[in-house]
Protein backbone atom coordinates (compact mmCIF):
# COMPACT_ATOMS: atom_id res chain seq x y z
CA UNK A 1 0.00 0.00 0.00
CA UNK A 2 2.36 2.33 0.52
CA UNK A 3 4.69 1.27 -2.45
CA UNK A 4 1.11 2.23 -4.46
CA UNK A 5 1.30 5.79 -2.53
CA UNK A 6 4.91 5.95 -4.04
CA UNK A 7 4.56 5.31 -6.97
CA UNK A 8 1.35 7.80 -7.40
CA UNK A 9 3.60 10.73 -5.53
CA UNK A 10 6.09 10.39 -7.82
CA UNK A 11 3.63 10.20 -10.83
CA UNK A 12 1.54 13.09 -9.47
CA UNK A 13 4.99 15.27 -9.68
CA UNK A 14 7.13 13.64 -11.59
CA UNK A 15 5.14 13.74 -14.59
CA UNK A 16 4.14 17.84 -14.71
CA UNK A 17 8.00 18.55 -14.11
CA UNK A 18 8.95 15.99 -16.54
CA UNK A 19 6.76 17.86 -19.21
CA UNK A 20 8.17 21.36 -17.59
CA UNK A 21 11.87 20.08 -18.62
CA UNK A 22 11.11 19.11 -22.05
CA UNK A 23 9.47 22.19 -22.44
CA UNK A 24 12.09 24.18 -21.51
CA UNK A 25 14.92 22.36 -23.26
CA UNK A 26 12.57 22.78 -26.33
CA UNK A 27 12.33 26.23 -25.99
CA UNK A 28 16.04 26.74 -24.71
CA UNK A 29 17.34 24.92 -27.73
CA UNK A 30 14.93 26.99 -30.11
CA UNK A 31 16.81 30.26 -28.65
CA UNK A 32 20.02 28.86 -29.39
CA UNK A 33 19.37 27.67 -32.78
CA UNK A 34 18.09 30.98 -33.53
CA UNK A 35 21.07 32.71 -31.65
CA UNK A 36 23.70 30.61 -34.18
CA UNK A 37 22.11 31.24 -36.69
CA UNK A 38 22.02 35.33 -36.40
CA UNK A 39 26.01 34.59 -35.40
CA UNK A 40 26.78 32.33 -38.23
CA UNK A 41 25.28 35.03 -40.81
CA UNK A 42 26.90 38.00 -38.70
CA UNK A 43 30.24 35.39 -40.23
CA UNK A 44 29.28 35.41 -43.42
CA UNK A 45 28.94 38.67 -44.37
CA UNK A 46 32.22 39.21 -44.81
CA UNK A 47 32.99 36.88 -46.76
CA UNK A 48 30.01 36.95 -49.15
CA UNK A 49 30.91 41.14 -49.60
CA UNK A 50 34.36 39.78 -50.52
CA UNK A 51 32.46 37.39 -53.09
CA UNK A 52 30.12 40.06 -54.40
CA UNK A 53 33.15 42.43 -54.95
CA UNK A 54 35.10 39.29 -56.48
CA UNK A 55 32.25 38.78 -58.72
CA UNK A 56 31.62 42.38 -59.91
CA UNK A 57 35.30 43.33 -60.60
CA UNK A 58 35.43 39.65 -63.04
CA UNK A 59 32.34 40.20 -64.68
CA UNK A 60 34.08 43.39 -66.43
CA UNK A 61 36.42 41.14 -68.60
CA UNK A 62 34.33 37.01 -68.47
CA UNK A 63 30.60 36.05 -69.33
CA UNK A 64 29.09 34.72 -65.75
CA UNK A 65 29.02 31.28 -67.15
CA UNK A 66 32.84 31.12 -67.37
CA UNK A 67 33.48 32.87 -63.61
CA UNK A 68 31.18 30.52 -62.13
CA UNK A 69 33.13 27.60 -63.80
CA UNK A 70 36.59 29.06 -62.97
CA UNK A 71 36.25 30.59 -59.36
CA UNK A 72 33.34 27.73 -58.14
CA UNK A 73 30.94 30.37 -57.33
CA UNK A 74 26.81 29.16 -57.51
CA UNK A 75 26.12 31.92 -60.24
CA UNK A 76 22.76 32.43 -61.87
CA UNK A 77 21.84 34.67 -64.98
CA UNK A 78 18.26 35.99 -65.57
CA UNK A 79 15.70 38.03 -64.13
CA UNK A 80 14.59 37.66 -60.87
CA UNK A 81 15.10 34.03 -59.45
CA UNK A 82 12.69 31.33 -57.86
CA UNK A 83 12.39 31.92 -54.24
CA UNK A 84 9.86 30.17 -52.05
CA UNK A 85 8.03 31.28 -48.79
CA UNK A 86 10.03 30.62 -45.69
CA UNK A 87 9.69 33.15 -42.32
CA UNK A 88 13.07 32.12 -41.13
CA UNK A 89 14.81 32.35 -44.57
CA UNK A 90 13.41 35.65 -45.07
CA UNK A 91 14.45 36.77 -41.72
CA UNK A 92 18.09 35.50 -42.26
CA UNK A 93 17.91 37.23 -45.95
CA UNK A 94 17.22 40.35 -44.37
CA UNK A 95 19.69 40.18 -41.86
CA UNK A 96 22.47 39.16 -44.23
CA UNK A 97 21.44 42.76 -46.33
CA UNK A 98 21.60 44.93 -43.46
CA UNK A 99 25.11 43.25 -43.26
CA UNK A 100 25.84 43.72 -46.80
CA UNK A 101 24.59 47.32 -47.15
CA UNK A 102 27.08 49.02 -45.53
CA UNK A 103 29.73 47.66 -47.78
CA UNK A 104 27.94 47.54 -51.17
CA UNK A 105 26.48 50.63 -53.11
CA UNK A 106 24.34 50.26 -54.28
CA UNK A 107 22.41 47.99 -51.48
CA UNK A 108 22.40 44.38 -53.02
CA UNK A 109 18.81 42.61 -53.35
CA UNK A 110 18.52 39.12 -51.37
CA UNK A 111 15.95 37.26 -51.66
CA UNK A 112 15.08 33.27 -49.96
CA UNK A 113 16.17 30.64 -52.67
CA UNK A 114 14.05 27.52 -54.05
CA UNK A 115 15.70 24.67 -54.43
CA UNK A 116 16.89 21.55 -52.92
CA UNK A 117 19.76 23.92 -51.12
CA UNK A 118 19.15 26.10 -48.33
CA UNK A 119 20.19 29.63 -49.15
CA UNK A 120 19.77 32.89 -50.08
CA UNK A 121 20.20 34.39 -53.58
CA UNK A 122 22.16 37.59 -53.53
CA UNK A 123 22.18 40.14 -56.51
CA UNK A 124 25.67 41.10 -58.44
CA UNK A 125 25.83 44.31 -59.77
CA UNK A 126 26.77 42.75 -63.33
CA UNK A 127 27.29 45.22 -66.48
CA UNK A 128 24.65 43.29 -68.65
CA UNK A 129 22.52 40.57 -67.56
CA UNK A 130 21.66 40.48 -63.81
CA UNK A 131 23.34 38.04 -62.24
CA UNK A 132 22.49 36.10 -58.84
CA UNK A 133 25.11 35.03 -56.32
CA UNK A 134 23.43 31.64 -54.17
CA UNK A 135 24.43 32.19 -50.44
CA UNK A 136 24.22 28.52 -48.61
CA UNK A 137 22.76 29.19 -45.29
CA UNK A 138 22.33 25.32 -43.52
CA UNK A 139 19.93 24.88 -40.81
CA UNK A 140 20.76 24.44 -37.41
CA UNK A 141 20.47 21.08 -35.98
CA UNK A 142 17.61 21.30 -34.00
CA UNK A 143 17.57 18.35 -32.23
CA UNK A 144 18.98 16.64 -29.77
CA UNK A 145 19.56 19.80 -28.16
CA UNK A 146 22.88 20.38 -26.18
CA UNK A 147 23.71 18.65 -23.11
CA UNK A 148 23.55 22.05 -21.11
CA UNK A 149 20.11 22.90 -22.29
CA UNK A 150 19.22 19.30 -20.91
CA UNK A 151 20.43 19.90 -17.32
CA UNK A 152 19.20 22.93 -17.43
CA UNK A 153 15.66 21.96 -18.54
CA UNK A 154 15.83 19.16 -15.70
CA UNK A 155 16.71 21.86 -13.30
CA UNK A 156 13.64 23.49 -14.32
CA UNK A 157 11.49 20.30 -14.12
CA UNK A 158 12.84 19.68 -10.50
CA UNK A 159 12.35 23.03 -9.47
CA UNK A 160 8.42 22.13 -10.55
CA UNK A 161 7.98 18.92 -9.26
CA UNK A 162 9.43 20.21 -5.73
CA UNK A 163 6.89 23.30 -5.85
CA UNK A 164 3.73 21.32 -6.72
CA UNK A 165 5.19 19.27 -4.32
CA UNK A 166 5.33 21.80 -1.57
CA UNK A 167 2.42 23.07 -2.02
CA UNK A 168 0.03 19.89 -2.53
CA UNK A 169 1.62 18.09 0.48
CA UNK A 170 2.72 20.81 2.91
CA UNK A 171 1.27 24.62 2.15
CA UNK A 172 -2.12 23.39 1.16
CA UNK A 173 -2.82 21.16 4.57
CA UNK A 174 -1.70 23.62 6.48
CA UNK A 175 -3.63 26.31 5.21
CA UNK A 176 -7.15 24.39 5.65
CA UNK A 177 -5.48 23.61 9.19
CA UNK A 178 -5.03 27.18 9.82
CA UNK A 179 -9.04 27.68 8.48
CA UNK A 180 -9.77 25.62 10.54
CA UNK A 181 -7.89 26.50 13.72
CA UNK A 182 -9.30 30.14 12.96
CA UNK A 183 -12.88 28.59 13.65
CA UNK A 184 -11.92 27.40 17.20
CA UNK A 185 -13.31 29.34 19.81
CA UNK A 186 -15.91 30.85 17.64
CA UNK A 187 -19.56 30.06 16.37
CA UNK A 188 -19.15 26.38 15.64
CA UNK A 189 -16.31 23.76 15.97
CA UNK A 190 -14.41 22.74 13.00
CA UNK A 191 -14.89 19.39 12.13
CA UNK A 192 -12.66 16.48 11.74
CA UNK A 193 -10.03 17.10 9.28
CA UNK A 194 -8.69 14.95 6.96
CA UNK A 195 -5.30 13.88 7.24
CA UNK A 196 -3.18 14.24 4.03
CA UNK A 197 0.21 15.71 3.25
CA UNK A 198 3.79 14.04 4.60
CA UNK A 199 4.42 12.67 7.36
CA UNK A 200 4.87 15.46 9.65
CA UNK A 201 1.55 17.45 8.51
CA UNK A 202 -0.60 14.37 8.88
CA UNK A 203 0.84 14.02 12.59
CA UNK A 204 -0.19 17.44 13.31
CA UNK A 205 -3.75 17.50 11.55
CA UNK A 206 -3.97 14.11 14.10
CA UNK A 207 -2.93 16.22 16.69
CA UNK A 208 -5.17 19.10 16.23
CA UNK A 209 -8.44 16.80 15.24
CA UNK A 210 -7.40 15.12 19.00
CA UNK A 211 -6.98 18.42 20.57
CA UNK A 212 -10.61 19.69 19.04
CA UNK A 213 -12.04 16.35 20.73
CA UNK A 214 -10.69 17.35 23.83
CA UNK A 215 -12.09 20.56 24.02
CA UNK A 216 -15.38 19.70 22.56
CA UNK A 217 -15.66 17.66 25.71
CA UNK A 218 -14.91 19.81 27.63
CA UNK A 219 -16.72 22.21 26.49
CA UNK A 220 -20.07 20.02 27.14
CA UNK A 221 -18.64 19.01 30.40
CA UNK A 222 -18.40 22.36 31.44
CA UNK A 223 -21.83 23.24 30.04
CA UNK A 224 -23.24 20.84 31.96
CA UNK A 225 -21.54 21.86 35.24
CA UNK A 226 -23.03 25.09 34.50
CA UNK A 227 -25.95 24.26 34.28
CA UNK A 228 -25.97 22.85 37.18
CA UNK A 229 -24.61 25.20 39.44
CA UNK A 230 -26.97 27.59 37.90
CA UNK A 231 -29.71 25.50 38.79
CA UNK A 232 -28.62 24.76 42.16
CA UNK A 233 -28.23 28.44 43.22
CA UNK A 234 -31.31 29.56 41.74
CA UNK A 235 -32.97 26.91 44.53
CA UNK A 236 -31.47 27.76 47.85
CA UNK A 237 -31.77 31.80 46.70
CA UNK A 238 -35.71 31.26 46.41
CA UNK A 239 -36.06 29.70 49.62
CA UNK A 240 -34.09 32.17 51.76
CA UNK A 241 -36.52 34.56 49.84
CA UNK A 242 -39.45 33.04 51.07
CA UNK A 243 -38.35 32.56 54.84
CA UNK A 244 -37.83 36.02 54.68
CA UNK A 245 -41.05 36.81 53.62
CA UNK A 246 -42.45 34.70 56.62
CA UNK A 247 -39.78 35.60 59.21
CA UNK A 248 -41.10 38.65 61.46
CA UNK A 249 -38.33 40.87 60.85
CA UNK A 250 -38.13 44.46 61.08
CA UNK A 251 -38.40 46.44 58.16
CA UNK A 252 -34.86 48.05 57.38
CA UNK A 253 -33.73 44.22 58.24
CA UNK A 254 -35.93 42.71 55.63
CA UNK A 255 -35.40 45.04 53.24
CA UNK A 256 -31.18 44.43 53.92
CA UNK A 257 -31.60 40.62 53.87
CA UNK A 258 -33.45 41.26 50.36
CA UNK A 259 -30.86 43.32 48.79
CA UNK A 260 -28.30 40.82 49.90
CA UNK A 261 -30.29 38.26 48.46
CA UNK A 262 -30.41 40.33 45.34
CA UNK A 263 -26.90 40.92 45.03
CA UNK A 264 -25.91 37.16 45.69
CA UNK A 265 -28.31 36.31 43.10
CA UNK A 266 -26.96 39.13 40.86
CA UNK A 267 -23.16 38.24 41.64
CA UNK A 268 -23.43 34.48 41.16
CA UNK A 269 -25.40 35.68 37.31
CA UNK A 270 -22.38 37.25 36.58
CA UNK A 271 -19.83 34.80 37.37
CA UNK A 272 -21.82 32.20 35.60
CA UNK A 273 -22.28 34.69 32.58
CA UNK A 274 -18.86 35.67 32.39
CA UNK A 275 -17.21 31.93 32.81
CA UNK A 276 -18.98 31.41 29.14
CA UNK A 277 -22.80 30.36 30.05
CA UNK A 278 -23.73 32.26 26.81
CA UNK A 279 -21.00 31.23 24.17
CA UNK A 280 -23.12 28.88 22.59
CA UNK A 281 -25.98 31.16 21.85
CA UNK A 282 -26.67 31.20 18.75
CA UNK A 283 -26.83 34.22 16.12
CA UNK A 284 -29.85 35.66 14.47
CA UNK A 285 -31.01 38.77 13.07
CA UNK A 286 -32.99 41.40 15.51
CA UNK A 287 -33.97 44.63 14.99
CA UNK A 288 -31.33 46.42 17.61
CA UNK A 289 -33.79 49.19 18.96
CA UNK A 290 -36.73 46.71 19.09
CA UNK A 291 -33.97 44.59 21.47
CA UNK A 292 -32.64 48.41 23.26
CA UNK A 293 -35.68 49.44 23.80
CA UNK A 294 -37.23 46.19 25.66
CA UNK A 295 -34.07 45.82 27.62
CA UNK A 296 -34.86 49.57 28.83
CA UNK A 297 -38.90 49.16 29.79
CA UNK A 298 -38.53 48.86 32.97
CA UNK A 299 -36.61 52.20 33.40
CA UNK A 300 -38.39 55.35 33.49
CA UNK A 301 -38.31 57.80 30.81
CA UNK A 302 -36.91 60.88 33.04
CA UNK A 303 -34.29 58.21 34.44
CA UNK A 304 -33.19 57.40 30.92
CA UNK A 305 -33.64 58.56 27.38
CA UNK A 306 -33.87 56.49 24.47
CA UNK A 307 -32.37 57.57 20.65
CA UNK A 308 -32.28 54.55 18.88
CA UNK A 309 -32.22 54.47 15.11
CA UNK A 310 -33.75 51.27 13.90
CA UNK A 311 -31.20 49.23 12.70
CA UNK A 312 -31.50 45.23 11.97
CA UNK A 313 -28.36 42.98 12.69
CA UNK A 314 -27.59 39.53 13.35
CA UNK A 315 -26.01 39.06 16.51
CA UNK A 316 -26.63 37.23 19.95
CA UNK A 317 -29.63 38.96 21.52
CA UNK A 318 -29.37 37.67 24.56
CA UNK A 319 -25.87 38.22 25.65
CA UNK A 320 -25.93 41.71 23.84
CA UNK A 321 -28.75 42.62 25.87
CA UNK A 322 -26.75 41.34 29.34
CA UNK A 323 -23.77 43.97 28.07
CA UNK A 324 -26.29 47.02 28.10
CA UNK A 325 -27.81 45.95 31.15
CA UNK A 326 -24.22 46.07 32.56
CA UNK A 327 -23.76 49.51 31.42
CA UNK A 328 -26.67 50.94 32.73
CA UNK A 329 -26.41 49.25 35.61
CA UNK A 330 -22.75 50.49 36.04
CA UNK A 331 -24.53 54.04 35.35
CA UNK A 332 -27.20 54.12 37.44
CA UNK A 333 -24.89 52.69 40.42
CA UNK A 334 -21.60 54.71 39.75
CA UNK A 335 -22.88 57.49 37.37
CA UNK A 336 -25.61 60.51 37.68
CA UNK A 337 -28.63 60.89 35.76
CA UNK A 338 -29.92 61.84 33.14
CA UNK A 339 -28.51 58.73 31.25
CA UNK A 340 -29.07 58.63 27.15
CA UNK A 341 -28.82 55.33 24.85
CA UNK A 342 -28.20 56.12 21.41
CA UNK A 343 -27.97 53.62 18.59
CA UNK A 344 -26.05 54.01 15.33
CA UNK A 345 -25.23 52.55 11.61
CA UNK A 346 -21.11 52.10 11.59
CA UNK A 347 -18.70 50.78 9.83
CA UNK A 348 -18.68 48.75 7.44
CA UNK A 349 -21.69 49.83 6.08
CA UNK A 350 -24.76 47.52 6.32
CA UNK A 351 -22.87 45.38 9.03
CA UNK A 352 -21.74 47.89 11.93
CA UNK A 353 -23.89 49.03 14.70
CA UNK A 354 -22.46 51.65 17.71
CA UNK A 355 -23.96 51.23 21.28
CA UNK A 356 -23.47 54.11 23.09
CA UNK A 357 -24.86 55.16 26.76
CA UNK A 358 -24.02 58.31 28.50
CA UNK A 359 -24.46 59.78 31.60
CA UNK A 360 -23.63 62.81 34.04
CA UNK A 361 -21.29 61.29 36.33
CA UNK A 362 -17.60 61.35 36.91
CA UNK A 363 -16.37 58.63 34.83
CA UNK A 364 -13.47 56.51 34.46
CA UNK A 365 -10.29 58.03 34.13
CA UNK A 366 -8.21 57.65 30.89
CA UNK A 367 -5.44 56.15 32.40
CA UNK A 368 -7.73 53.79 34.73
CA UNK A 369 -9.71 52.47 31.36
CA UNK A 370 -7.64 49.84 30.92
CA UNK A 371 -7.35 48.44 34.38
CA UNK A 372 -11.30 48.70 34.46
CA UNK A 373 -11.83 46.00 31.81
CA UNK A 374 -9.91 43.55 33.51
CA UNK A 375 -12.08 40.98 34.87
CA UNK A 376 -12.36 40.82 38.93
CA UNK A 377 -10.44 44.63 39.04
CA UNK A 378 -12.57 47.27 41.28
CA UNK A 379 -11.80 50.82 41.00
CA UNK A 380 -11.52 52.00 44.49
CA UNK A 381 -12.95 55.48 43.65
CA UNK A 382 -15.77 54.30 42.07
CA UNK A 383 -16.66 50.80 42.72
CA UNK A 384 -17.38 48.75 45.98
CA UNK A 385 -21.17 48.99 45.94
CA UNK A 386 -23.23 46.02 46.75
CA UNK A 387 -23.66 43.12 44.14
CA UNK A 388 -20.66 44.53 41.89
CA UNK A 389 -18.21 41.90 41.84
CA UNK A 390 -15.63 43.67 38.74
CA UNK A 391 -17.54 41.76 35.87
CA UNK A 392 -19.80 44.20 34.30
CA UNK A 393 -17.11 45.86 32.35
CA UNK A 394 -15.56 42.92 31.52
CA UNK A 395 -18.49 41.04 30.50
CA UNK A 396 -19.86 44.03 27.62
CA UNK A 397 -15.82 43.86 26.33
CA UNK A 398 -16.17 40.14 25.75
CA UNK A 399 -19.24 40.42 24.05
CA UNK A 400 -18.27 43.23 21.88
CA UNK A 401 -15.64 41.54 21.12
CA UNK A 402 -17.72 38.04 20.52
CA UNK A 403 -19.37 40.81 17.60
CA UNK A 404 -15.67 41.71 15.99
CA UNK A 405 -15.71 44.81 18.32
CA UNK A 406 -14.94 46.66 21.43
CA UNK A 407 -15.47 49.24 24.17
CA UNK A 408 -14.38 52.60 23.86
CA UNK A 409 -14.45 55.52 26.72
CA UNK A 410 -15.89 59.22 25.30
CA UNK A 411 -16.33 62.24 26.80
CA UNK A 412 -18.17 65.48 25.72
CA UNK A 413 -19.76 68.59 27.31
CA UNK A 414 -20.11 67.46 30.73
CA UNK A 415 -20.84 63.67 29.87
CA UNK A 416 -19.57 60.46 29.82
CA UNK A 417 -20.09 57.99 27.56
CA UNK A 418 -18.65 53.94 27.06
CA UNK A 419 -19.34 53.19 23.30
CA UNK A 420 -20.18 49.07 22.57
CA UNK A 421 -18.87 48.65 18.74
CA UNK A 422 -19.62 45.57 16.93
CA UNK A 423 -20.71 44.25 13.80
CA UNK A 424 -23.27 41.29 12.29
CA UNK A 425 -21.88 37.75 13.69
CA UNK A 426 -22.59 36.50 9.81
CA UNK A 427 -19.96 39.48 8.23
CA UNK A 428 -17.45 37.81 10.70
CA UNK A 429 -17.96 34.25 9.83
CA UNK A 430 -17.82 35.11 6.13
CA UNK A 431 -14.53 37.02 7.02
CA UNK A 432 -13.14 33.93 8.39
Amino acid sequence: MASLAAVRSVLRYGLPGLGVALLAAVQLQMLLAERLQRDRIAQQGPEVLFQLRLAELALDRLPPAKLARLSGLPLRVGPTPPSRRDRALEEQAALLRQLLCPGSEPCPTVLPAAGPQRGVWVEVLAPLDPVWLLVPIPPVRPWPPDPWLLLVGLGLGTSTALLLFFWWEVQRPLLQLQQALARVGQHQWPGQQRERGTAMVRQLTGGFNATVQRLQAAERERAVMLAGIAHDLKSPITRLRFRLSLADLPAADLRQAEADLAAMERITGQFLLFSGGGDNELPVAVPLDQLLAEQTAALEAAELELDLEPLERVVQPVALARAVANLIDNARSYGAPPLRLELRPAEPEGEGFRIVLWDRGPGIAPERWEQALVPFQRLDAARGGSGHCGLGLAIAARVARAHGGRLERLEGEGWFGIALLGRSISALEGLS
